[in-house]
């Protein structure tokens, strides 16, 4: 997510924290680099000159000046106006959802044909029903793009959510009216609009949108953007912000690209808050948007407060209680605890997804390894578990040279991927039998000469 931008910006903090003492000079060496990697981001010139001028105001103030460390303090100035270029100084109120109205909270979701607004609205479905508890209806008013309501149906069947059917043949504020009176007649707590976009701006789409918004009167009025789009982004957004009184943005999309000047400079642009981020095309992947953790990650620092979230989420408590339990008793880690262990980093959302939101010099010290192939990888591994059989999964001393190659044919791979399957699951193994009785000291104090910075 925004690798370029990153990259730039974490060299440049580096830099910055080598410095003894700030001067004009220095300081607007590094303003000139931070610069360049914002308009190299597709970040919009506004916004960029505010940032800036907004830096530069604060790193030669007192705030820095009488810092006993300028290169660390001038670190902090940029993170804060980052985080505040991206909606910090709006408060924390301004990212949430708002339900302070007689329900259902009607939810209207806008933007251009092709930005995954679709996918979108099953996403916010999934996310306010898990997280939120909220007993959510969805509805297509798009009658012009071929099986849009047809996916929407799907895609709200996936997630679980209530779907209201409509049809091309039906007129988009009626399809919302009827979809509204259900809702209320069936006790939902949240309707989601989904309406139609187009490939461009056009005066008859806004139109239509606008009667939507009049019709429905909604609380959230979401503008579903690009951020791929980059300053194509902005334009949108400034044309969608001039015909309907927007109470959000939602980004879709971060994790496609590397520049993401969308996401620095739409709220710039509209003044209104990104309330969330597409992260993955899974229907798992949208994350409440947060702009002083997204500044962190930008600068290289890192976001180890989402990966404790995703690791809350989707480690399962008691069978990891379990297992702590079945190794302290001298229990036998088998194959089966393999795969759940490996299960668990899926529903985590992958090695990519975790090394996203650790700090850049741990991502540094990963080599420049694949994480793509690293989850394929984890794939596989459970591709040849899934092959054998629950005697050998519970003891895997049975598999010799002739289950091996039983194995790799079930699995479809060639013995060696097993050979190194067993290798890596003797690792974990052995790992697992130190921390029986009063092994996990014993293992952390040597892990101690394994770990940089742990002497």
């Amino acid at each position: 997510m925004l690798d370029n931008l990153t990259q730039r910006l974490a060299k440049v903090v580096k830099t910055m924290r080598g410095e003894a003492r700030l001067t004009e000079t220095n300081t607007a060496d590094m303003l000139r680099e931070v610069r360049l990697a914002l308009l190299e981001a597709d970040v919009a010139l506004p916004a960029v000159r505010q940032f800036i001028a907004s830096v530069k105001e604060k790193a030669l103030g007192a705030e820095v000046i009488a810092s006993l460390t300028p290169g660390q303090a001038l670190v902090g100035v940029v993170q804060r106006e980052l985080a505040a270029l991206m909606g910090a100084d709006l408060g924390p109120a301004a990212a949430q959802l708002s339900f302070a109205q007689q329900p259902p909270a009607i939810i209207l979701m806008a933007g251009l044909q092709g930005v995954g607004k679709t996918t979108t609205v099953g996403k916010l479905a999934k996310y306010l029903q898990e997280d939120k508890k909220k007993k959510v209806l969805t509805v297509s008013a798009d009658v012009y793009r071929p099986a849009a309501i047809a996916q929407l149906q799907s895609v709200s069947k996936q997630v679980g959510a209530d779907f209201f059917p409509s049809t091309e043949h039906d007129q988009p504020v009626a399809i919302a009216l009827a979809a509204l009176d259900y809702a209320k007649r069936h006790y939902h707590d949240v309707l989601i609009v989904d309406t139609a976009g187009r490939l461009g701006i056009d005066e008859a789409m806004m139109a239509e949108i606008a009667a939507l918004h009049k019709a429905l009167n909604p609380i959230e009025t979401l503008f579903v953007v690009d951020a791929m789009l980059g300053q194509d982004a902005i334009n949108t957004a400034k044309a969608f912000n001039d015909a309907l009184p927007l109470t959000g943005i939602v980004l879709t999309k971060l994790d496609g690209d590397a520049r993401g000047g969308a996401a620095l400079s739409v709220r710039h642009i509209t003044g209104k808050p990104v309330k969330f981020a597409g992260v993955s095309e899974k229907l798992d992947g949208l994350e409440a948007f947060d702009p002083t953790r997204m500044a962190n990650r930008i600068l290289g620092m890192g976001d180890i407060l989402a990966l404790v979230e995703e690791a809350r989420k989707g480690v399962d408590v008691k069978a990891a209680q379990d297992l702590a339990q079945k190794i302290k008793i001298g229990g036998k880690f088998d194959l089966n605890d393999f795969k759940s262990q490996l299960g668990q980093m899926k529903k985590m959302g992958g090695m990519a997804s975790m090394l996203d939101k650790l700090p850049a010099q741990l991502q540094q010290a990963a080599g420049g390894a694949n994480m793509d192939n690293a989850d394929k990888q984890v794939r596989r591994m459970e591709g040849i578990i899934n092959s054998m059989t629950p005697q050998e999964r519970a003891k895997p001393e049975l598999i010799k040279a002739t289950r091996k190659r039983r194995i790799a044919a079930g699995a479809g791979v060639q013995v060696q991927e097993v050979n190194r399957m067993l290798a890596q699951f003797e690792q974990m193994q052995s790992m697992m039998k130190k921390l029986q009785g009063n092994g996990m000291m014993k293992m952390m104090r040597s892990m101690k000469g394994m770990m940089p910075g742990m002497r």
